[in-house]
């Protein structure tokens, strides 16, 4: 496996590595996420175009996972990051992370961010293993609060969310 910038030819690859990723929320009740799409080819092509969009390629050099972030109130704020199930457990998002905390230490950014699910097996608590820690109200960035307004306004604080921070 090897991590790249994203190519332009690769956004509608991204929507369907994101839909089958989203497919795992039904295992948990959470049908309205898994039916959620994906972010429109224009949002992800701003992404990319700013150099923010990197891709898990496997043998055929065909995208199996994918990260897309921006820098927030000094840290880097992971967007998204998904992989295709075909090829989940076998530590790709973890490789996704890592090259994106490379890239926000050479831009002298203290550390990634994120927003997630608190009780989804899959995010807060696998976060946690790769060494995140759930940020405490009074810890929350104007930035941060930002976003989880417009989380809320979008529906997704029906399940407990958490802002989550790695130095």
């Amino acid at each position: 496996m090897h991590i790249r910038p994203v190519a332009a030819a690769e956004l509608t690859a991204l929507q369907d590595i994101e839909r089958a990723a989203g497919a795992a929320f039904r295992e948990v009740g959470m049908v309205a996420i898994a039916e959620d799409e994906p972010f429109p080819v224009d949002v992800l092509e701003g992404y990319r175009s700013q150099g923010r969009a990197w891709v898990a390629v496997g043998g055929e050099d065909r995208p199996v996972g994918y990260l897309i972030a921006e820098p927030v109130d000094g840290a880097l704020h992971i967007e998204q990051v998904s992989v295709h199930p075909d090829v989940a457990r076998r530590r790709i998002g973890e490789a996704l992370l890592a090259y994106a905390a490379e890239r926000a230490r050479e831009e002298g950014l203290t550390g990634l961010t994120l927003t997630t699910f608190a009780e989804v097996p899959w995010n807060a608590p696998y976060y946690e293993r790769l060494g995140f820690r759930v940020l405490g109200a009074a810890e929350l960035t104007p930035g941060l609060r930002k976003i989880r307004a417009h989380e809320a306004e979008l529906g997704l604080d029906r399940r407990p969310r958490v802002c989550m921070r790695r130095d």
